[in-house]
């Protein structure tokens, strides 16, 4: 299945750059192209696309605005940060913001081919730089769950914090995909955030994983 994407740059060249090589992918499709994050919104809003492409510096509404608006609306269509800013804030507003990963614009074009493949398959994907960032930022506060998780979900959390897709935590604990995904979600609700990310980070300071485990799975396709 194609996975479909909407690219969003204030730069036109960057547009058609990205256009240029993702194209060359047969499993991937830029069904629509946005200039600033209003655009983004809507784009999304109207072309349901499996993954946004977002920068966060842009006109009228940043990347970090356009994030937030996309996933409250559409918690099942994933954002990842695509941008030329490595700040500590930077990758955690975005990360806050719902976004799945956060990665470089200097990264590889296969890479983020595949990145973007995985992100269609709700994996966490953060270059190694954000990954420590992220790390370092974990607090007590936004790790304590509002209501107390089931063994099940648990379960689950310890395998998306380990990286895996719905696919691959359906196959590992025996269950359907439609039910891990009910799964993630009463766990996202639980612990009070609003992306994968912030669970696989929220796992870590729990103590569900290790550190290193957790940064390692994330960044492992770098």
């Amino acid at each position: 299945m194609t996975i479909r994407i909407v690219v969003v740059d204030d730069h036109s060249i960057v547009r058609e750059g990205l256009r240029l090589f993702l194209g060359l992918d047969p499993e991937l499709e830029i069904v629509g192209e946005a200039a600033n994050g209003a655009e983004a919104v809507e784009q999304t809003r109207t072309l349901q696309p499996d993954v946004v492409l977002m920068d966060l510096l842009m006109p009228v509404m940043d990347g970090i605005a356009a994030t937030t608006a996309i996933r409250r609306e559409f918690p099942e269509i994933e954002v990842l940060a695509l941008t030329s800013v490595l700040e500590r804030g930077s990758v955690v507003q975005a990360i806050r913001a719902g976004a799945i990963g956060y990665l470089l614009k200097d990264t590889q074009a296969h890479e983020l081919r595949k990145a973007i493949k995985a992100a269609a398959a709700h994996q966490v994907q953060l270059s190694p730089q954000a990954a420590s960032y992220l790390t370092r930022e974990i607090r007590t506060s936004d790790a304590e769950p509002q209501e107390t998780l089931t063994e099940r979900e648990t379960e689950v959390l310890c395998l998306l914090a380990q990286g895996k897709s719905n696919k691959e935590i359906a196959r590992s604990l025996h269950l359907v995909e439609d039910t891990v995904k009910t799964h993630v979600y009463h766990i996202l609700a639980k612990l009070g955030v609003q992306s994968r990310t912030q669970a696989a980070l929220s796992a870590i300071h729990m103590g569900l994983v290790g550190t290193d485990q957790g940064k390692a799975e994330q960044t492992k396709k770098f």
